[in-house]
Protein backbone atom coordinates (compact mmCIF):
# COMPACT_ATOMS: atom_id res chain seq x y z
CA UNK A 1 0.00 0.00 0.00
CA UNK A 2 2.96 2.32 0.53
CA UNK A 3 3.66 2.19 -3.20
CA UNK A 4 0.16 3.50 -3.94
CA UNK A 5 0.88 6.60 -1.88
CA UNK A 6 4.33 6.94 -3.43
CA UNK A 7 2.83 6.80 -6.93
CA UNK A 8 0.38 9.56 -6.11
CA UNK A 9 3.26 11.44 -4.53
CA UNK A 10 5.11 11.48 -7.86
CA UNK A 11 2.02 12.94 -9.50
CA UNK A 12 1.97 15.75 -6.92
CA UNK A 13 5.73 16.28 -7.18
CA UNK A 14 5.47 16.59 -10.95
CA UNK A 15 2.79 19.28 -10.67
CA UNK A 16 4.89 21.14 -8.11
CA UNK A 17 7.97 20.89 -10.32
CA UNK A 18 6.33 22.53 -13.34
CA UNK A 19 4.63 25.12 -11.14
CA UNK A 20 8.07 26.12 -9.92
CA UNK A 21 9.39 26.27 -13.49
CA UNK A 22 6.94 28.59 -15.23
CA UNK A 23 8.62 28.40 -18.63
CA UNK A 24 8.40 24.59 -18.68
CA UNK A 25 4.74 24.79 -17.69
CA UNK A 26 3.93 27.26 -20.45
CA UNK A 27 5.68 25.25 -23.14
CA UNK A 28 4.14 22.02 -21.86
CA UNK A 29 0.61 23.41 -22.17
CA UNK A 30 0.88 24.12 -25.91
CA UNK A 31 0.55 20.52 -27.24
CA UNK A 32 -2.47 19.83 -25.05
CA UNK A 33 -4.21 23.00 -26.20
CA UNK A 34 -3.53 22.20 -29.87
CA UNK A 35 -4.82 18.64 -29.44
CA UNK A 36 -7.86 19.87 -27.53
CA UNK A 37 -8.81 22.24 -30.35
CA UNK A 38 -8.42 19.44 -32.94
CA UNK A 39 -10.52 17.00 -30.90
CA UNK A 40 -13.18 19.62 -30.18
CA UNK A 41 -13.48 20.33 -33.90
CA UNK A 42 -13.67 16.62 -34.71
CA UNK A 43 -16.34 15.94 -32.05
CA UNK A 44 -18.35 18.98 -33.17
CA UNK A 45 -18.28 17.69 -36.75
CA UNK A 46 -19.31 14.25 -35.51
CA UNK A 47 -22.20 15.73 -33.52
CA UNK A 48 -23.53 17.46 -36.63
CA UNK A 49 -22.86 14.62 -39.04
CA UNK A 50 -23.64 11.51 -36.99
CA UNK A 51 -27.34 11.49 -37.92
CA UNK A 52 -26.53 11.80 -41.63
CA UNK A 53 -24.02 8.97 -41.32
CA UNK A 54 -26.55 6.75 -39.55
CA UNK A 55 -29.18 7.52 -42.22
CA UNK A 56 -26.70 6.60 -44.97
CA UNK A 57 -25.66 3.39 -43.16
CA UNK A 58 -29.24 2.18 -42.55
CA UNK A 59 -31.15 2.53 -45.83
CA UNK A 60 -33.16 -0.59 -44.96
CA UNK A 61 -35.00 1.42 -42.28
CA UNK A 62 -36.26 4.17 -44.61
CA UNK A 63 -39.70 2.62 -44.83
CA UNK A 64 -40.20 2.10 -41.10
CA UNK A 65 -43.16 3.83 -39.52
CA UNK A 66 -42.96 6.42 -36.76
CA UNK A 67 -41.83 6.33 -33.96
CA UNK A 68 -39.66 3.25 -34.65
CA UNK A 69 -37.56 4.93 -37.34
CA UNK A 70 -36.66 7.96 -35.19
CA UNK A 71 -36.06 5.81 -32.10
CA UNK A 72 -33.83 3.37 -33.97
CA UNK A 73 -31.75 6.00 -35.73
CA UNK A 74 -31.68 8.23 -32.66
CA UNK A 75 -30.24 5.36 -30.63
CA UNK A 76 -27.61 4.62 -33.29
CA UNK A 77 -26.70 8.32 -33.56
CA UNK A 78 -26.14 8.50 -29.80
CA UNK A 79 -24.11 5.29 -30.00
CA UNK A 80 -21.90 6.66 -32.78
CA UNK A 81 -21.21 9.85 -30.83
CA UNK A 82 -20.54 7.92 -27.63
CA UNK A 83 -18.08 5.71 -29.49
CA UNK A 84 -16.36 8.79 -30.91
CA UNK A 85 -16.15 10.30 -27.43
CA UNK A 86 -14.70 7.04 -26.10
CA UNK A 87 -12.04 7.04 -28.81
CA UNK A 88 -11.23 10.66 -28.01
CA UNK A 89 -10.72 9.85 -24.32
CA UNK A 90 -8.49 6.82 -24.84
CA UNK A 91 -6.40 8.42 -27.59
CA UNK A 92 -6.07 11.98 -26.23
CA UNK A 93 -2.92 11.32 -24.20
CA UNK A 94 -1.19 9.36 -26.97
CA UNK A 95 -1.97 12.02 -29.59
CA UNK A 96 -0.96 14.86 -27.26
CA UNK A 97 2.35 13.14 -26.52
CA UNK A 98 2.92 12.59 -30.23
CA UNK A 99 2.08 16.21 -31.12
CA UNK A 100 4.17 17.51 -28.25
CA UNK A 101 7.06 15.05 -28.51
CA UNK A 102 9.78 17.74 -28.77
CA UNK A 103 8.19 19.84 -26.01
CA UNK A 104 7.67 16.98 -23.55
CA UNK A 105 11.07 15.50 -24.29
CA UNK A 106 12.66 18.87 -23.46
CA UNK A 107 10.58 19.05 -20.27
CA UNK A 108 11.64 15.54 -19.28
CA UNK A 109 15.28 16.39 -19.97
CA UNK A 110 15.00 19.47 -17.76
CA UNK A 111 13.68 17.31 -14.91
CA UNK A 112 16.55 14.84 -15.38
CA UNK A 113 19.13 17.62 -15.37
CA UNK A 114 17.66 19.16 -12.24
CA UNK A 115 17.74 15.80 -10.46
CA UNK A 116 21.15 14.63 -11.68
CA UNK A 117 23.09 17.85 -11.45
CA UNK A 118 23.17 18.70 -15.14
CA UNK A 119 23.20 15.36 -16.98
CA UNK A 120 20.29 13.92 -18.95
CA UNK A 121 20.12 10.71 -21.00
CA UNK A 122 19.79 11.24 -24.74
CA UNK A 123 18.59 8.76 -27.33
CA UNK A 124 20.87 10.12 -30.06
CA UNK A 125 18.12 9.50 -32.62
CA UNK A 126 16.88 12.11 -35.13
CA UNK A 127 13.50 13.66 -34.38
CA UNK A 128 11.69 11.82 -37.21
CA UNK A 129 12.91 8.49 -35.82
CA UNK A 130 11.75 9.34 -32.30
CA UNK A 131 8.34 10.36 -33.65
CA UNK A 132 8.06 7.11 -35.59
CA UNK A 133 8.95 5.00 -32.53
CA UNK A 134 6.51 6.97 -30.38
CA UNK A 135 3.67 6.57 -32.91
CA UNK A 136 4.39 2.87 -33.41
CA UNK A 137 4.46 2.15 -29.67
CA UNK A 138 1.31 4.23 -29.09
CA UNK A 139 -0.56 2.11 -31.64
CA UNK A 140 0.63 -1.05 -29.90
CA UNK A 141 -0.48 0.26 -26.50
CA UNK A 142 -3.85 1.42 -27.82
CA UNK A 143 -4.41 -2.00 -29.38
CA UNK A 144 -3.91 -3.56 -25.96
CA UNK A 145 -6.25 -1.01 -24.37
CA UNK A 146 -8.98 -1.70 -26.95
CA UNK A 147 -8.69 -5.46 -26.42
CA UNK A 148 -8.96 -5.01 -22.66
CA UNK A 149 -11.87 -2.65 -23.24
CA UNK A 150 -13.78 -5.21 -25.33
CA UNK A 151 -13.22 -7.87 -22.66
CA UNK A 152 -14.30 -5.60 -19.82
CA UNK A 153 -17.32 -4.43 -21.83
CA UNK A 154 -18.45 -8.04 -22.19
CA UNK A 155 -17.86 -8.72 -18.47
CA UNK A 156 -19.91 -5.62 -17.67
CA UNK A 157 -23.09 -7.56 -18.43
CA UNK A 158 -22.47 -9.87 -15.46
CA UNK A 159 -24.87 -9.09 -12.61
CA UNK A 160 -23.42 -7.10 -9.65
CA UNK A 161 -19.79 -7.81 -10.60
CA UNK A 162 -20.22 -6.05 -13.92
CA UNK A 163 -21.39 -2.88 -12.20
CA UNK A 164 -18.84 -2.85 -9.35
CA UNK A 165 -15.65 -4.84 -9.85
CA UNK A 166 -15.37 -4.50 -13.64
CA UNK A 167 -15.38 -0.66 -13.68
CA UNK A 168 -12.70 -0.65 -10.97
CA UNK A 169 -10.57 -3.02 -13.03
CA UNK A 170 -11.16 -0.79 -16.05
CA UNK A 171 -9.77 2.24 -14.24
CA UNK A 172 -6.73 0.21 -13.14
CA UNK A 173 -6.07 -0.94 -16.72
CA UNK A 174 -6.46 2.62 -18.02
CA UNK A 175 -4.18 3.95 -15.28
CA UNK A 176 -1.48 1.39 -16.02
CA UNK A 177 -1.35 2.12 -19.73
CA UNK A 178 -1.65 5.88 -19.20
CA UNK A 179 1.44 5.66 -16.99
CA UNK A 180 3.19 3.65 -19.69
CA UNK A 181 2.51 6.40 -22.23
CA UNK A 182 3.83 9.09 -19.90
CA UNK A 183 6.93 7.24 -18.71
CA UNK A 184 7.75 6.39 -22.33
CA UNK A 185 8.94 10.00 -22.79
CA UNK A 186 11.79 9.44 -20.34
CA UNK A 187 12.36 5.74 -21.01
CA UNK A 188 12.59 6.16 -24.78
CA UNK A 189 15.47 8.59 -24.26
CA UNK A 190 17.14 5.84 -22.23
CA UNK A 191 16.80 3.37 -25.10
CA UNK A 192 14.20 1.21 -23.33
CA UNK A 193 11.89 -0.60 -25.75
CA UNK A 194 8.15 -1.11 -25.21
CA UNK A 195 8.40 -4.71 -23.99
CA UNK A 196 11.08 -3.70 -21.47
CA UNK A 197 9.01 -0.69 -20.37
CA UNK A 198 5.97 -2.86 -19.67
CA UNK A 199 8.09 -5.40 -17.77
CA UNK A 200 9.63 -2.60 -15.72
CA UNK A 201 6.25 -1.13 -14.80
CA UNK A 202 4.91 -4.55 -13.81
CA UNK A 203 7.63 -4.84 -11.16
CA UNK A 204 5.99 -1.95 -9.26
CA UNK A 205 2.32 -2.26 -10.16
CA UNK A 206 1.02 -0.47 -7.06
CA UNK A 207 3.39 2.44 -7.65
CA UNK A 208 2.20 2.66 -11.25
CA UNK A 209 -1.48 2.47 -10.26
CA UNK A 210 -1.03 5.08 -7.56
CA UNK A 211 0.23 7.42 -10.27
CA UNK A 212 -2.02 6.46 -13.18
CA UNK A 213 -5.46 5.82 -11.67
CA UNK A 214 -5.92 9.28 -10.05
CA UNK A 215 -4.68 10.83 -13.28
CA UNK A 216 -7.17 8.78 -15.30
CA UNK A 217 -10.01 9.95 -13.06
CA UNK A 218 -8.84 13.56 -13.35
CA UNK A 219 -8.66 13.28 -17.14
CA UNK A 220 -12.39 12.51 -17.21
CA UNK A 221 -13.04 16.16 -16.30
CA UNK A 222 -13.07 18.33 -19.45
CA UNK A 223 -9.94 20.45 -20.01
CA UNK A 224 -8.18 19.04 -16.92
CA UNK A 225 -5.93 16.82 -19.06
CA UNK A 226 -4.51 19.87 -20.83
CA UNK A 227 -3.38 21.53 -17.61
CA UNK A 228 -2.15 18.37 -15.87
CA UNK A 229 -0.12 16.99 -18.80
CA UNK A 230 3.12 18.97 -18.16
CA UNK A 231 3.17 17.98 -14.50
CA UNK A 232 2.25 14.40 -15.40
CA UNK A 233 5.28 14.18 -17.72
CA UNK A 234 7.52 15.67 -15.02
CA UNK A 235 6.15 13.28 -12.39
CA UNK A 236 6.54 10.30 -14.72
CA UNK A 237 10.19 11.25 -15.28
CA UNK A 238 10.75 11.39 -11.52
CA UNK A 239 9.14 7.97 -11.19
CA UNK A 240 11.33 6.54 -13.94
CA UNK A 241 14.39 7.63 -12.01
CA UNK A 242 13.06 5.71 -9.00
CA UNK A 243 12.19 2.61 -11.03
CA UNK A 244 15.67 2.56 -12.54
CA UNK A 245 17.27 3.45 -9.20
CA UNK A 246 18.93 6.56 -10.56
CA UNK A 247 20.08 8.55 -7.56
CA UNK A 248 19.56 12.32 -7.39
CA UNK A 249 22.48 14.67 -7.53
CA UNK A 250 24.21 15.24 -4.21
CA UNK A 251 25.80 18.56 -3.32
CA UNK A 252 29.54 18.82 -3.81
CA UNK A 253 31.35 18.40 -0.48
CA UNK A 254 33.22 21.45 0.66
CA UNK A 255 37.01 20.97 0.64
CA UNK A 256 38.53 20.49 4.05
CA UNK A 257 41.00 23.17 5.15
CA UNK A 258 44.61 22.19 4.78
CA UNK A 259 46.44 21.39 7.96
CA UNK A 260 50.08 22.29 8.63
CA UNK A 261 51.60 21.18 11.86
CA UNK A 262 48.35 21.43 13.76
CA UNK A 263 47.56 24.87 12.25
CA UNK A 264 44.94 25.43 9.60
CA UNK A 265 45.40 27.81 6.72
CA UNK A 266 42.49 29.91 5.62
Amino acid sequence: MRDLGAGFGYLVKGQRWVTGHGRSLGVGLLPGLVTLVLYAAALTGLAYGADDFVGWATPFADGWSSPWLSLFRGFLTALVFAFGLFLAVITFTAVTLLVGQPFYEKLSEDVDRAESGGDAPESGLPLWRELWISARDSVRVLTRVVLYGILLFALGFLPVVGQTVVPAIGFCVSGFFLTEELTAVALQRRGVELAERLALLRTRRLLVLGFGVPLTLAFLVPFVAVFLMPGAVAGATLMVRDLREETPASPEPEPEPESTGGLTTA
